[in-house]
């Protein structure tokens, strides 16, 4: 198995594989791990990864992948600009053969704003910003790629990822600054996922996702994003953020922060839960703070 973008997310599939194989007695699949850093190779090789050192940037560099894997889990995300992928492109032209399976982490901002309405898989995709815009892209490239070569790919679309054990993986970092959210009138939908749930879906789609298909990969929270930091803010004994209008955030809060505060929908995930059979080990977010807070 190949992880290409082998970060925190990445890691924990393969620690999940491990910890599998010394359940059951099996050998695991050997992972290797696409890097382009050299400093990085020590810490992979730690957890069991083969390090492969190359750069979706330099298609030279890429050269050993052909053929290297069965099964491939792409997490690296499209350059900062453009309107296409051109990272994936390179990808795709040198892993050669197609392997089995290909699974892919997208960004539900490819939905764009949903107006809080409930959105599933079949919805057309209306991506606000370039940088939703590149996974779409992408999206549509593994898809036709997939259909040419008889591999079987699989889009994971993904929301914002936490876990306590995570750098910047909960919003405890943000409450200490004493950053404000949106007031109820103007404030919108947000969708989570546990990094090791999302570890788990994107096991479990290598084996068991259907050829072409997308899935949303998400936890049952349905929370506005402003209650979701008054339930943290709980949950650590931080004081509760301000809430501004719409207009007033606009002048205090960064651009970045502001486009995640403009699209607002509730994920379903039922194709999920019944073709991938993922089990949530935290099926919501007030779980897995917490839970986080107990072991810290």
């Amino acid at each position: 198995m190949l992880i290409v973008g082998c970060g925190d997310v990445g890691q924990r599939v393969a620690r999940q594989w491990q910890a599998l194989a010394g359940h059951t007695g099996r050998h695991g699949p050997r992972v290797l791990a696409l890097t382009s850093s050299p400093d990085k190779r020590p810490a992979l090789q730690a957890l069991g990864i083969t390090p492969l050192l190359g750069n979706l940037d330099d298609a030279r560099s890429l050269r050993r992948l052909r053929g290297v894997a069965q099964r491939v889990i792409h997490l690296a995300p499209p350059a900062s600009q453009g309107a296409h992928d051109v990272r994936t492109a390179r990808l795709l032209r040198a892993l050669g053969p197609a392997p089995q399976a290909l699974v892919y982490g997208s960004t539900t901002g490819v939905y764009g704003d949903c107006g809080g309405a409930w959105v599933d898989e079949t919805r057309a995709l209306q991506p606000g910003t370039e940088r939703a815009g590149r996974r779409v892209d992408a999206e549509q490239q593994l898809r036709a790629w997939g259909r040419r070569s008889g591999a079987r790919v699989n889009v994971l679309r993904i929301p914002g990822i936490y876990a306590p054990d995570r750098e910047g993986g909960t919003p405890q970092g943000r409450l200490r600054k004493g950053l404000p959210v949106l007031r109820p009138a103007d404030d919108v939908f947000t969708n989570h996922i546990h990094a090791d749930d999302l570890a788990q879906a994107l096991r479990a789609a290598l084996w068991r996702g259907r050829p072409q298909r997308v899935y949303n990969v998400c936890d049952h929270t349905e929370l506005r994003m402003g209650d979701y930091f008054d339930l943290a803010a709980q949950i650590y004994g931080l004081p509760q953020p301000a809430r501004l209008s719409r207009q007033e955030a606009q002048q205090v809060l960064p651009p970045m922060m502001l486009s995640f505060m403009s699209e607002s929908r509730r994920l379903r995930n039922t194709r999920m839960l019944r073709e991938l059979r993922v089990r949530l080990a935290w099926p919501t977010v007030a779980e897995g703070l917490t839970a986080g807070q107990r072991r810290g």
